[in-house]
């Protein structure tokens, strides 16, 4: 394992000097930090917060506020900010992640949902008269992208069709995590395909989360030597996740190009005033120190990742990405092929945890989800997913989901603990 750890550390080495290189460009200084209220007019460190994104990312344009309060809401502001009555929103990774699906007005199968009285639901995409339709992912884990399918899905939407949404996670399901370069591929593949069908280029949208700084570049930038890809236009993620690198209470950031940010952020207050407000409230500092830490903690997390397949990997049990596979997010499954095994790699996850290691989770209908969810968390910051975590729907392979890892140290005897606790259940 150890040449893996080797290109984790070279990958955390790069995106620390280019995370440097933006704090200096930006002249980062202490006097960023005051908190403002109100309205927060003339907040610098905001506004510097603002273009750090941007940079960081790689990207034209960009937003970072703590006012966005989750990923799912994050993901909301970039939707509702440039999808319209009357368009064609399609996913090319199949059907997103549960909490999202009430965004879109759709059910666990893609088709459209509706309320307790047969109703559309309340506040939806659907709802406002965007349609979605959705791209299944192949089973070939070297291409798990259906190009062929992309190009009939445009071809059927025609000229309605605005967004090719994509998710770079896994979320809830069996598929792999997306690279930074085969979403650019798919942008590009995009771009080429509207043109040839004589339709406008649709927007390439990206949900980020947990994909952050796991690799050198990210898909909103085309590196110079990758000629054949383009970048995607809109990118969201949330910072309780790997760009928050454990630091930040709150928040979220969208980034990509300058016309659409703008649009998401007369989403996000109102039109006419845009990203001109919204005060700090005190967590300036947070946010900057959290991207700063973010590259080393990202390599954190995913060391644990590797580690967590390789032991389980080691028990008999199906783990997925396997522990020598890159990776492009920081989510290792582990399949539990029960609810009590489930159950028992949570708690173990839960007794090692720095917070709340005395409390025993236990699966609940969490809102959002279609089915009971059991939810492992000790965590500073509530649902800090970059913190060590690890939770799965109660359905067949009863798998977990575990991500994150504020240090490597503390989260290797988090994985030994799991695996004690479900070793244990399975002798039973």
């Amino acid at each position: 394992m150890s040449g893996t750890f080797r290109r984790i550390d070279r990958i955390a080495r790069d995106n620390t000097e280019h995370v440097l290189d933006c704090f200096r460009e930006a002249q980062v200084s202490e006097s960023l930090f005051a908190p403002s209220t109100g309205y927060g007019y003339g907040d610098v460190g905001r506004d510097r917060i603002d273009g750090l994104a941007a940079a960081v990312f790689r990207a034209p344009a960009g937003f970072m506020r703590p006012s966005l309060l989750s990923g799912t809401h994050t993901l909301t502001v970039m939707l509702f900010g440039v999808l319209r009555p009357g368009d064609v929103m399609l996913s090319v990774t199949g059907v997103p992640y549960d909490t999202i699906l009430p965004v879109i007005g759709i059910d666990e199968n893609g088709r459209p949902a509706a309320g307790e009285g047969g109703e559309i639901s309340e506040g939806s995409l659907r709802d406002w008269g965007v349609e979605f339709r959705h791209v299944p992912l192949t089973s070939d884990p070297q291409e798990p992208v259906d190009f062929a399918g992309i190009r009939d899905a445009m071809a059927q939407a025609g000229g309605r069709l605005k967004m090719i949404y994509i998710q770079r996670s896994r979320g809830y399901a069996g598929r792999p995590s997306l690279s930074a370069s085969l979403i650019r591929r798919v942008a590009r593949f995009a771009a080429q395909c509207a043109e040839e069908l004589g339709i406008p280029k649709p927007i390439v949208a990206v949900d980020n989360c947990y994909g952050e700084f796991t690799e050198e570049t990210e898909p909103c930038f085309v590196p110079s030597d990758r000629p054949d890809e383009a970048a995607a236009d809109l990118m969201a993620g949330s910072l309780i996740k790997n760009p928050g690198g454990g630091m930040a209470d709150v928040g979220g950031y969208i980034v990509g190009g300058g016309e659409y940010v703008r649009l998401c952020g007369s989403r996000l207050t109102s039109p006419g005033v845009g990203l001109e407000v919204g005060a700090s409230l005190g967590q300036n500092r947070n946010l900057i120190k959290g991207l700063f830490y973010a590259p080393h903690t990202v390599a954190q997390a995913l060391k644990t990742a590797h580690l967590a397949a390789w032991m389980f990997e080691k028990l008999g049990y199906r783990v997925s990405p396997g522990w020598e596979e890159v990776r492009a997010d920081i989510v290792q499954c582990v399949e539990c092929a029960s609810p009590e095994g489930l159950s028992a790699f949570c708690r173990g996850i839960q007794s090692a945890s720095p917070i709340d290691a005395h409390v025993t989770p236990e699966a609940w209908d969490m809102p959002g989800y279609a089915d009971p969810v059991i939810m492992a968390a000790g965590a500073f910051t509530g649902g800090a997913s970059i913190e060590l975590s690890a939770d799965g729907p109660m359905r067949p392979p009863y798998t977990a989901f575990m991500q994150g890892g504020l240090t490597y140290e503390s989260a290797r005897l988090a994985v030994m603990a799991a695996a004690d606790r479900i070793t244990e259940q399975t002798n039973r």
